[in-house]
């Protein structure tokens, strides 16, 4: 029985001295605040792929971002964070292929554009190959954009003239020039304090960013248009340097968290708050307008030459037949729409 007791006893003392599984930690950026559909995203899929990982993998939400929005890109490729997500727009003239998903009236909620936009955009690989530096998790966009402003109600294009506006980059600086806006590149954050001070007269945003940036008081009219007077491309992305680092249980534990399955996160989450962000619009008594036919047809017709130009642009960086795949991610919305 003494034997019995100094050998079990020799067992416990050897494992005690074992070290710890290893555990591989994401370090996880965000640019918008802790309580954004995006940051709450970013912390469920990373979630997911602890969960995949069996616990081998944890993640550090960041308590502030890396860098500001237009940087996040080279951030995540200098490894200063492993995981992390942009605008495609900050970087004004860095990304063509992904313009496919800003046009005007593609659809009016995220995550079935997201699903259609991370289909066709991981389908054909020149999409990928336009990020280099990084390797690309998920494709995803928001919601449909609205036009806000402080000054009055925006009925007909010649409404959008004359005053000041804040936009991201990216198609939708190309869709406000065509409708003859004053339009200013800047970052979402920085809106409240352009609108506050009186800087610039409105933004345009999904509903979520009245919430999110806290607007809601600021902004006295808002302009829906069924599908969106336009959309923005995001890409979620890992420091490749990390990712390869990882053994090949972890790499899978990434890959089947990502793609479509984080796409569908990303829209997921930015619907939700996007039908929040509406209430409170309706909450702070905020003028609704919804752009009528003659409105649309309008938009319509000085908004469609975008389409052509960005698929000559397209098949001249190497994508064959870019209007049939702008065609085809049309369809891919269809059907996610059902």
């Amino acid at each position: 029985m003494k034997r019995q007791l100094v050998s079990l006893a020799a067992v416990a003392a050897c494992c005690a001295a074992l070290p710890a599984a290893a555990q591989t930690t994401l370090t996880l950026s965000s640019w918008v605040p802790p309580t954004h559909a995006l940051t709450i995203a970013q912390g469920e899929w990373c979630e997911l792929v602890s969960k995949n990982s069996g616990g081998k993998i944890k993640c550090n939400q960041l308590p502030r971002a890396v860098a500001a929005p237009p940087g996040t890109y080279d951030a995540v490729k200098n490894g200063l964070a492993d995981v992390s997500f942009t605008v495609h727009g900050y970087t004004p003239g860095r990304f063509v292929f992904t313009q496919m998903a800003e046009f005007p009236f593609l659809g009016d909620t995220s995550e079935p554009l997201s699903v259609a936009f991370n289909k066709v955009a991981m389908k054909y690989p020149q999409f990928v190959q336009e990020h280099q530096g990084i390797k690309v998790l998920a494709f995803f966009t928001h919601g449909p954009g609205i036009v806000f402003n402080t000054k009055k109600p925006v009925t007909k294009v010649e409404d959008l003239q004359g005053l000041k506006w804040r936009v991201g980059g990216g198609m939708v600086n190309e869709i406000t020039k065509t409708l003859g806006m004053n339009v200013t590149l800047k970052p979402a954050p920085d809106s409240y304090e352009l609108l506050s001070g009186g800087v610039m007269d409105g933004t345009l945003f999904p509903a979520e960013s009245t919430e999110s940036f806290k607007i809601d008081k600021l902004v006295k009219h808002a302009t829906m248009f069924p599908g969106g007077l336009y959309n923005t491309s995001f890409v979620f992305m890992m420091n490749p340097d990390k990712y390869n680092k990882l053994t090949p249980d972890e790499k899978k534990a990434v890959d089947d968290a990502s793609g479509e399955v984080a796409a569908r996160i990303m829209g997921r989450n930015w619907d939700k708050v996007d039908r929040r962000g509406i209430a409170l619009m309706q909450a702070n008594n905020v003028q609704i307008v919804k752009a009528d036919a003659k409105f649309v047809a309008d938009v319509k017709s000085k908004t469609s030459q975008l389409e052509a130009k960005w698929a000559k642009d397209a098949e001249a960086k190497g994508l064959k037949d870019a209007a049939k795949v702008l065609a085809e991610f049309r369809s891919e919305i269809a059907k996610a729409s059902k």
